[in-house]
């Protein structure tokens, strides 16, 4: 039997996949036929899963500068009647925010999808954004998964609504959607090849100000028809439980929290509950008919209590005497769970709990101590780790010479350098957005005497640094801009950017060098360094922060993960250092305070290297002041 894929079109067979692969499989369901996006985490392997088969299935997948020009493909292939993708993480709609507010008046002629990856409790983001709020302002209908298996199930049938009612959809995943793992039932795969055509229509496409007032009406006609219709849609069921007296509305994957909760507290035949799909426009009949069943209401859903305002407008409107509870009993910051859930059901029932949960949270409170602490840290032979090294060091020389008391300051940014936050490296004063290390610094240096040196990574430099650096220019900031420049966006999975020299699909593409678009931009300091050349990185540092005017150092290295897969596929070997005991003064630890690096270690008192670990990048011996660190 042939091995199933998430490109077999194999109906009714079931496959265990990742979240963002069961929204990958939706697409390929309905026939997408361009689907682009800009890396992030939680929603990188959407696009990624794509990328790999693109050409078996002859759609289009790209890996776009930032997330507005990804957006902004999808906005001109659904112009052109194509179905058409957009996929990123909650903070990237902020940058595709500017078209997307205009998408909305525009609509869709092929199905248009957006894929906001939201990220509760924050766990790979600067903050927890509720993306609903977004799609209430542009007036983009919203799909809420409950599971992996409906994340697939929605994403296939957005495009026909999108087509159906000639508007943009938005599919809200989140993280536990886009990174857990289930069981999905495959559809079949749409062999809908359509040729796009663009056709000409100013009043719908070219937005003045008269164009914006043609076409808001027809958007609010759009979605009021959308509105009326989401009471029949599949995504929104009600279950009414004989002589309730609660009821729960729950959203999404708060939906399957709730389920388990109720069997925990076996109050399954005892609690009315609506299942929303669309939080945005809501079913209001099914809510209507809930409401006037029941005295209380419990709105469960993560992050903001969006739909929970909604819900109180609605009773309030109708004059329905139904108290709504909400974030007063749910939390409103993090990830919600079958446990929180539970106790917030409970709370309202008085259904005993199935688990004493103060006794669990005591024996956390005894084992935590008990654990080794494992901060993040940048990995064994990260070239970022040797060019802080060389950033601080500069820094602090050049500091110096400002006066007594005059710190360095670092603007940093999103990406693997922003682990450079804690010690040793301590190289992270700032962390607002991507490329936000460039434009903060830009301000920064204008109103504060001392050495302002912002850094941020390849990808991001082409993502969001060119314009805060040209800012950098044309109003002669004096700052030190470090591209640190290790040839892929690697936090979010090592995805090619325009510096790498290949596209999503694996061809071969012009490799734009950041030194280059600095000098094209008017940047006189330019100068491109190893890091792991310490000693001379160093000095050239140095040289631009002592310039007059924005500088501009590339810090070339290759990721460390991605050359030790390199050469073992090779078949080379890594040759680690040792830490020669004769020279070691285990009481210095310069290695370690400087470094901070994961395969150095004390052991019995002495400090040694951890051969697995280690890449021989030579780092360590470089800063040794008693070269007692020597490779085999």
């Amino acid at each position: 039997m042939k091995e199933l894929t998430i490109s077999s079109d194999a109906k009714g067979q079931k496959l265990f996949v990742l979240g963002n692969e069961a929204i990958a499989r939706g697409a390929i369901e309905a026939g997408v036929q361009v689907a682009a996006a800009y890396p992030g985490t939680p929603s990188s392997e959407i696009v990624g899963t794509l990328a790999g088969i693109a050409r078996e299935l002859d759609m289009y997948v790209e890996w776009s500068t930032n997330e507005k020009v990804a957006f902004e493909v999808a906005l001109g292939a659904s112009i052109c009647g194509v179905r058409a993708m957009s996929a990123m993480k909650h903070v990237g709609v902020n940058v595709a925010h500017d078209p997307l507010m205009t998408a909305s008046h525009i609509g869709a002629r092929g199905g248009f999808l957006l894929v906001s990856a939201d990220d509760p409790w924050a766990w790979s983001s600067q903050n927890e954004q509720d993306s609903r709020y977004i799609a209430l302002q542009g007036y983009i209908p919203v799909l809420e998964p409950s599971s992996v298996q409906e994340a697939k199930d929605m994403t296939a049938d957005a495009f026909r609504l999108s087509e159906e009612f000639g508007q943009l959809f938005m599919l809200r995943s989140v993280t536990r959607i886009s990174h857990g793992r289930g069981d999905i039932v495959l559809g079949s795969i749409s062999r809908e090849r359509r040729k796009g055509s663009f056709e000409k229509n100013p009043d719908r496409l070219a937005y003045v100000p008269r164009v914006a007032r043609i076409n808001k009406p027809l958007m609010l006609e759009r979605f009021e028809r959308i509105r009326q219709a989401v009471d029949s849609l599949p995504y929104n069921h009600l279950h009414m439980a004989e002589g309730a007296r609660l009821g729960i509305i729950a959203c999404g994957l708060s939906y399957s929290y709730t389920l388990e909760a109720l069997k925990w507290l076996g109050l399954q035949e005892k609690v009315s509950i609506l299942k929303v799909g669309t939080p945005h426009p809501l079913p209001e009949q099914l809510i209507l008919k809930l409401l006037r069943s029941v005295k209380e209401i419990l709105v469960i859903e993560e992050l903001d209590p969006f739909v929970e305002l909604h819900i109180k407008a609605l009773a309030g409107e109708n004059d329905i005497a139904v108290k709504v509870h909400g974030k007063n009993v749910v939390p409103r910051i993090g990830e919600l769970s079958t446990r929180k859930v539970t106790a917030a059901i409970a709370g309202l029932t008085e259904a005993r709990l199935p688990v004493d949960f103060a006794a669990l949270d005591k024996l956390e409170q005894e084992v935590a101590p008990l654990l080794p602490l494992r901060p993040p840290a940048l990995c064994a032979g990260c070239s970022h780790r040797a060019s802080f090294r060389a950033i601080t060091a500069a820094a602090q020389r050049v500091a110096r010479d400002y006066g007594e008391g005059v710190e360095p300051i670092y603007p940093g940014d999103i990406g693997c350098y922003t682990l450079a936050l804690t010690p040793p490296q301590n190289a992270v004063d700032t962390c607002v957005c991507m490329g936000g290390s460039f434009g903060l610094a830009n301000g920064i240096a204008h109103v504060v005497d001392a050495p302002v040196i912002a850094h941020l990574g390849d990808s991001t430099f082409f993502h969001s640094g060119i314009p805060p650096l040209i800012n950098a220019v044309y109003n002669k900031a004096n700052i030190t801009m470090v591209v640190l420049d290790n040839s892929a966006t690697a936090m979010t999975g090592f995805q090619p950017h325009p510096g790498t020299g290949q596209t999503a699909t694996g061809e071969e593409a012009v490799t734009l060098k950041a030194e280059d678009v600095a000098r094209a931009c008017g940047v006189e300091f330019v100068e491109v360094v190893d890091p792991l050349d310490l000693k001379s990185a160093t000095q050239t540092i140095e040289k631009a922060i002592r310039f007059s005017g924005p500088a501009v150092v590339v810090s070339r290295g290759p990721c460390a993960t991605i050359q030790l897969r390199e050469k073992r596929r090779a078949g080379e070997k890594v040759v680690p250092f040792r830490i020669d005991e004769d020279k070691c003064d285990s009481r210095c630890d310069a290695c370690i305070k400087l470094l901070g690096c994961p395969a150095i270690i004390k052991q019995g008192g002495q400090t040694v290297i951890d051969a697995p670990l280690c890449t021989g990048c030579s780092l360590c011996a470089q800063v040794c002041p008693h070269k007692a660190i020597i490779q085999e």
